[in-house]
């Protein structure tokens, strides 16, 4: 390349005020830059064997093996790999972000994730799957993508085994080990293992929906949550689970829902053991133990443990529907229970006892019914003592210390102590019984009367008497059977 600059000299190519140094500096960026472009990595790692476009890339790749953190911040003792990564901490704790969007106006720590930003507005994906040929905005997506062609998994956790489809996945991971938390909300306190979940806990205090549905008009706080709203208009699943056939609308959805066949639950509550499948269960199982429920409505003052909780009650209020049943049309104010609503039509009941073969159309439900089995009441009155199978009933039961019926028919004025004996209610002046028996077509206003009358087909006894064993298809019956031992009339 030198060469080349004395030969253009010598036939009197004027290099202007910039010196010999500056242009062959020149050159060397636009060779590196065309190495994005032919894929060339001349530089090899002779202990692993990966390459890099760049030798500055190899130095830096050689602390992995070395272990070698250079750049310490003092005030947190903790060392980084990179300066960089240093750079980035403080800025997480000065709450500094020098990169704007000059479009929307957001800023960002670092300019890398400001130019990722910036791909939301252009919408070009220029990272094209050979395979499916799925677009992708950015270079990383394509190849994570790629693993659900290849199924490989290089990036193996050393404490547990698991593996992982790329190295900040295991690095997310192993914060499930170490317990560190360095990521901490500057208005409440609360911790995160790492940068993203802080961000989108942070949306909890401002409560910025900058992301609008073209279609329903409707806002999210992240564009990830619009992406998959948008299939509810569109019905696309493109995501197939390979054991059952279902599919699903977004690959993260997939994931979950394969851990019912593995009966993977990777997250284990620290204070009682209980294991969850999914991490927004053990969040909200956490709050058994603190009692905490942080999220309000601000019109009939009911607390909720999770803000998406909050948000579906808030909609018995506002009456808004946004999931219909495309083959009956009934309408429902979250999506989840559009999906077990399907199940009707389907016939589908995924959830099985272990003990008795009975299925289910709900988990819930599956595991109210194993308490048959085990005898376990564990919702107790604080008032009386007495126990009960279900949450429901014990909130129905202290109705009668409380004498409060806040629930009230709008046709005539009727007051109950629980949201289903209402709906029930209702349809003495609607007439609809919506809920009908595959078996002989008898047809009930609410479902709980669909399964007391199913017992009737199926000859299933839940409840038996503790004294001398005979079992009974209804409580009811149990109740009345009871007075034959203790004389008293029920």
């Amino acid at each position: 390349m030198q060469e080349t600059y004395r030969n253009l000299t010598a036939i009197g190519y004027n290099w202007e005020d910039h010196s010999f140094e500056e242009h062959c500096q020149s050159f060397r960026r636009y060779g590196r830059h065309e190495r994005c472009h032919t894929g060339e990595k001349p530089s090899e790692n002779t202990q692993c064997g990966k390459a890099f476009a760049q030798h500055s890339h190899l130095q830096r790749h050689k602390s992995t093996h070395t272990g070698e953190k250079l750049y310490e911040c003092k005030p947190r003792d903790k060392a980084f790999t990179y300066d960089s990564q240093l750079q980035t901490l403080e800025r997480i704790h000065s709450g500094e972000k020098p990169y704007k969007c000059n479009q929307c106006g957001k800023t960002f720590e670092r300019r890398c994730n400001l130019g990722r930003h910036k791909l939301i507005h252009t919408g070009r994906k220029s990272y094209k799957c050979n395979q499916c040929g799925k677009a992708f905005a950015r270079h990383s997506h394509l190849k994570l993508h790629g693993i659900t062609h290849t199924g490989e998994k290089p990036y193996e956790c050393d404490q547990c085994g698991k593996a992982f489809a790329s190295h900040s996945y295991l690095q997310v991971h192993k914060t499930i080990h170490t317990g560190e938390k360095p990521y901490v909300c500057d208005q409440c306190g609360k911790a995160f293992a790492h940068s993203r979940p802080l961000r989108r806990h942070k949306i909890m205090h401002t409560r910025k929906k900058t992301y609008k549905c073209n279609q329903g008009g409707k806002a999210f706080a992240r564009h990830s949550h619009l992406k998959t709203h948008g299939v509810t208009h569109t019905g696309e699943k493109p995501y197939k689970c390979d054991q059952c056939g279902k599919a699903f609308a977004s690959h993260s959805y997939l994931q979950v829902h394969k851990r019912i066949h593995t009966g993977e639950k990777p997250y284990v509550c620290d204070q009682c053991g209980k294991a969850f499948a999914q991490l927004s269960h053990l969040q909200v199982h956490g709050i058994t133990h603190t009692g905490e429920k942080p999220y309000k409505c601000d019109q009939c003052g009911k607390a909720f443990s999770s803000h998406s909780y909050l948000q579906v009650h808030k909609r018995i209020h506002t009456g808004e529907k946004f999931y219909e049943c495309d083959q009956c049309g009934k309408a429902f104010a979250s999506h989840s229970h559009l999906q077990v609503h399907k199940r009707i039509h389907t016939g589908e009941k995924p959830y099985v006892c272990d003990q008795c073969g009975k299925d289910f159309v709900v988990q819930r439900d599956l595991k109210r019914h194993k308490r048959t089995h085990t005898g376990e009441k564990p919702y107790k009155c604080n008032e009386c003592g007495k126990a009960f199978v279900w949450n429901g009933s014990l909130r129905a039961h202290k109705v009668i210390h409380t004498g409060e019926k806040p629930y009230k028919c709008n046709e005539c004025g009727k007051a109950f102590a629980c949201n289903t004996s209402l709906r029930t209610h209702k349809a003495i002046h609607t007439g609809v019984k919506p809920f009908k028996c595959k078996q002989c077509g008898k047809a009930f206003v609410g479902q709980n009367y669909l399964k007391k009358h199913e017992r009737i087909h199926t000859g299933e006894k839940l409840y038996e008497c503790n004294e001398c064993g005979k079992a009974f298809v209804f409580d009811a019956s149990l109740r009345k059977h009871k007075a034959v031992h203790t004389g008293v009339k029920p």
